[in-house]
């Protein structure tokens, strides 16, 4: 049944907001996280990058069902900033996912048929109170609070980027994700597809990731913050090839 795993159908959802922190990492520690056929996204051939995506997503359904078939979710993915060449011989950017974490055991327990990110459930508060966002979780470590009202907003100290432009380059969610199949060198590639995407920059006033302390990076910084709102998504269904 391992095939259902590939993303058989399409799934449509609206993300009501999707916070991203993007934290870049000495690529030599990013490099074994990763399988042999993608590799690292990197800047300045220095730093790769690991994103913490928090989705508050509606009517999430397989595509062309009816909204109130959906449900509402609060999804947290933890992913990696890689690139793939496909059999055609084109680059693509996209994610390779670490972990994944929701807010619901429905969400955990059908996420886990259909696709290989590994669900886990967890408690999640999210709260918006005017700019203010904030997510926490007690079982997860978890602790953001982002303002998005600043319209001079700093990137975070010691990034690496000198300025927004430069650091949206690494806004997530790319338009690809990726998944592989060690035994059979089957890659298998999802495709997102969004409407009227433009990152905004966020104030971050905490920051505390479980999931970044657990790993104990030794060379890592935030490197910025972007939030979108009101967007219709939707993810093809899965393409499956062969590497090499």
């Amino acid at each position: 049944m391992n095939f259902l795993k590939n993303h058989p159908f399409a799934v449509e959802t609206y993300f009501e907001n999707s916070i991203v922190l993007s934290y870049a990492i000495a690529k030599e520690e990013l490099q074994g996280l990763i399988p042999e056929c993608l590799e690292l996204d990197t800047f300045d051939d220095k730093w790769a990058f690991v994103a913490v995506a928090m989705v508050n997503t509606k009517s999430l359904r397989t595509k062309g069902l009816p909204k109130f078939l959906g449900n509402d979710f609060f999804l947290i993915g933890f992913r990696v900033f890689v690139r793939y060449t496909d059999k055609r011989g084109k680059r693509l950017r996209g994610l390779y996912i670490l972990k994944s974490e929701t807010n619901k055991r429905k969400m955990a327990f059908f996420g886990n048929i259909f696709t290989h990110y590994n669900y886990t459930t967890t408690d999640i508060s999210y709260k918006k109170e005017k700019n203010l966002l904030t997510i926490q979780s007690e079982k997860s470590a978890l602790d953001v609070a982002v303002n998005s009202a600043n319209d001079d907003i700093k990137l975070p100290a010691n990034s690496p980027f000198k300025d927004w432009k430069e650091a949206r380059r690494f806004a997530g969610p790319l338009p690809f994700t990726f998944t592989y199949n060690a035994e059979k060198k089957e890659v298998l590639i999802i495709e997102g597809v969004r409407q009227n995407w433009k990152p905004e920059p966020l104030e971050i006033q905490k920051a505390e990731v479980g999931f970044i302390k657990e790993k104990s990076f030794k060379n890592i910084h935030l490197a910025n913050a972007f939030v979108v709102s009101n967007i219709p998504y939707y993810w093809k269904k899965g393409k499956v090839e062969k590497w090499k």
